[in-house]
């Protein structure tokens, strides 16, 4: 050898050991973390409460999947692989030099690619890797299936190309293949059909069953011949599994509860980069597909007065789970029915009373309280504003039980002037009702009657906060590592407010004055349950909470049409009977907490005026926080006649028929004269008020009003000092308000703002 070659080879030999080197050093790297994990799964499944498929996804890649680890697998789908894909699999170290060689052999005897000698892992490595169908691309298989070798068992190698391995349909793995061809867990396949997801790994598009049956059945006896050669299936069994039908029963991917399971693949992608997997969630199938029946058939019954859709949701109201979710009447009937209720902000109207009577009994309003349903115009940012009651009436001096009860709309825009806007705005933000995102100023008054947008499920939330003391937690989608999700919790109101507002809602009295003795929310259980209409009958709600659940409906139409004659009662009212029905023939309806348990005390009052009964009231008995018990006897019945306060004459003077209504009908109601003693009508002496954290100081008032006397004019000092305006903002501490008429007849009382 002269000089010069032996130089070039010194050279050469150098290169390659350089080389050798360095793929050397390569292979004994750590490998990435996504091919050292697991996973990931190709595509994400959905489950009902009872593990049912509801929605199966495809990944990125359009795959559909699924991950069962090695252990759950039937040893006939490993046999049927080993045999068909690398029978030396657990002998070679990634490669399989006997194979390459044989398989290069065929290649260049046939002048066309007949054989590629791939292992399971290099196969495995080109899935992971992508690595191009080329000499350059086997080479780089090569180096990657010894580099995997390295670092995984043979146990794991085989689950990921197992789970990942394409088997046509665009399906990746034998979790997916044996749920698509056969409707099956692949831990509970057939010889046969273990045979014929292995027979697909080599041309998964043309030997399909479901394109080419012929060219399938010849592959799956192909694979079948070699697990009788390697000793892995007897020859009975491979006649029995080579007679079996080829043909598989195409399945169609589960596509049920689609808005539920469309909210939940929206949350999932928000909250992880590439959800997969199976995710168990909290659905409960069968409810689901009843309450779905009873959508539709609620559209059907109310179509000819121009109602086209509804929807129903369903909590638990412990976990906070969605038991049903539907959305429309029918997702795919048109474009309109992927429009989903659900979530998509409406108008609740009367729905959202119950929180400002929360709010109102956390500051010294009562059950018993009674409250002005008398024409008045309050001036706000918006200009006048003049509410009226649905039924065109005005109830004179109303309870607040029967307020809320019979969902009178003159009392509560009356009792969210006195404990403010903005605090009633700030304990629904605490409700969880995040669709409420304009200030105080921008719904003003209004949104004592649900002017806002809300949505069916805030609903149905923020009454589950009722029933579990006043306390709002999250929803919850996922069964599964409930540890794992969020648990924001906050307090919206006291737990003897939520008891009493709950004790109201379940009080059918409370409710026949507005809704007659019986209607759609008298349940067969104990319930409270309220309606709402917005303006114009363009939406319907009703909501009804037990001790167990929450079920909230609407019916309406998508596109803000007004219905015909439809109402709280006659629309969303016996849908959500029929809902309620259904939801307890399956989970317990409960105990609501009563407002004795919350630490209530009962008072005997009079059923007119709120105050303590006397000798001639007619009486009954009425929860209080305590301290917030009424101190004085009624005043109200003397003599046989019924003298209501001052505000009252105009009122009482239009009807004199009341006297029914009030269980004394001896009694002519007739307003206090000039004779009356003058006296302070709000605020009473003794009330307590609560100041809203973070309030609108504009918002934080109450109003002063007086009457009586000789019907001269008069003065109001606060704490001494003259105070010129019709309310008086609160302030921390106790107060002493003074009322001084121009002859000099007075009244005080004294509050407290804590």
């Amino acid at each position: 050898m002269t000089p010069r070659a032996r130089r070039w080879w010194r050279l050469g030999c150098g290169s390659a050991a350089a080389g050798l080197a360095a793929v050397t050093v390569w292979i004994a790297a750590p490998l990435p973390r996504a091919l050292a994990a697991p996973g990931p799964v190709p595509s994400l499944v959905l489950l009902d409460r009872h593990g049912r498929a509801l929605r199966a996804t495809r990944a990125q890649d359009g795959a559909r999947g699924g991950w069962t680890s090695i252990g759950k697998l039937d040893p006939k789908i490993l046999q049927a692989f080993l045999a068909v894909e690398d029978r030396r699999f657990y002998d070679h170290p990634g490669v399989d030099l006997r194979a390459l060689v044989r398989a290069s052999l065929q290649d260049v005897r046939a002048g066309t690619v007949v054989s590629g000698g791939s292992t399971i892992t290099m196969q495995l490595a080109r899935l992971l890797r992508g690595t191009p169908r080329t000499l350059f691309g086997k080479l780089r298989q090569i180096a990657w299936a010894l580099r995997l070798e390295a670092h995984l068992d043979k146990q794991a190698i085989l689950e990921q190309y197992l789970n990942r391995v394409p088997l046509g349909q665009a399906t990746a793995g034998v979790t997916a293949g044996a749920a698509l061809y056969f409707g099956a867990d692949p831990g509970d396949l057939s010889l046969g059909q273990s045979a014929l997801l292995a027979a697909l790994a080599h041309a998964p598009s043309r030997d399909n069953p479901l394109v080419d049956p012929g060219r399938a059945r010849a592959r799956r006896a192909l694979a079948l011949g070699r697990m009788a050669a390697l000793g892995y299936a007897r020859p009975g069994d491979v006649a029995r599994a080579d007679a079996e039908p080829v043909r598989a029963p195409h399945l169609p991917t589960p596509f049920l509860a689609p808005h539920f399971t469309t909210h939940v693949l929206q949350w999932a992608d928000e909250r992880a980069a590439s959800p997969s997997g199976e995710w168990r969630t909290t659905l409960d199938l069968d409810l689901q597909t009843a309450l779905e029946a009873e959508v539709r058939h609620t559209v059907d019954v109310l179509a000819d007065r121009s109602v086209a859709h509804a929807a129903v949701v369903v909590l638990d109201n412990a976990s906070g789970g969605v038991l049903a979710w539907v959305g429309s009447p029918d997702f795919l009937a048109d474009t309109a029915g992927q429009v989903d209720m659900v979530v998509s902000p409406r108008q609740p109207g009367s729905a959202l009373k119950p929180f400002l009577y929360g709010l109102a009994f956390d500051r010294g309003v009562t059950p018993a309280s009674v409250l002005p349903d008398l024409p008045r115009t309050y001036q706000t940012t918006l200009g006048l504003y003049r509410p009226r009651n649905y039924d065109r009436q005005f109830h004179g001096p109303v309870r607040a039980r029967d307020a809320l009860g019979s969902s009178y709309n003159v009392p509560a825009v009356e009792l969210a002037q006195r404990v403010g806007v903005a605090s009633l705005l700030a304990t629904l933000h605490h409700a969880g009702f995040a669709t409420l995102d304009h200030g105080a100023d921008y719904y003003g008054l209004g949104l004592s009657l649900g002017n806002g947008d809300v949505t069916l499920l805030e609903l149905a939330n923020g009454y589950r906060a009722l029933a579990n003391g006043g306390v709002w937690k999250q929803v919850q989608w996922k069964e599964q590592e409930e540890a794992a999700l969020e648990t924001t919790t906050r307090r919206v109101m006291s737990s003897q407010a939520a008891a009493l507002v709950l004790d109201i809602l379940s009080d059918p009295v409370a409710r026949s004055p507005g809704f007659g003795a019986e209607s759609p929310l008298d349940l067969p259980f104990r319930a409270a349950a309220k309606t709402g209409t917005s303006r114009h009958f363009t939406d319907n709600w009703a909501v009804a909470t037990t001790g167990g659940f929450t079920v909230a409906v609407w019916v309406g139409n998508f596109s803000g049409r007004p219905m015909q004659g439809v109402g709280g009662i006659t629309g969303a009212g016996p849908l959500l009977h029929r809902a309620a029905l259904l939801v307890a023939q399956r989970y317990p309806p409960g105990d609501l907490p009563g407002p004795g348990r919350a630490g209530a005390v009962s008072v005997r009052i009079c059923r007119l005026s709120g105050l303590r009964a006397g000798a001639d009231c007619p009486p009954m008995t009425e929860w209080f926080m305590p301290g917030t018990e009424p101190a004085r006897e009624c005043d109200w019945h003397r003599g046989g006649r019924v003298v209501l306060p001052m505000e009252y004459a105009e009122w009482a003077g239009a009807h004199t028929e009341i006297q029914q209504a009030w269980g004394d009908p001896a009694a002519v109601p007739r307003a206090s004269s000039d004779a009356d003693p003058f006296r302070i009508l709000s605020p009473r002496d003794g009330d307590r008020y609560s100041l809203p954290v973070g309030a609108d100081a504009r918002y934080a008032t109450i109003p002063l009003r007086a009457g009586g006397g000789d019907g001269s004019r008069w003065r109001w000092f606060v704490d001494g000092r003259e105070w010129r305006e019709e309310r008086w903002p609160l302030s921390p501490g106790p107060h002493r308000i003074r009322a001084v008429t121009a002859r000099g007849a007075s009244d005080e009382v004294r509050i407290e703002v804590r």
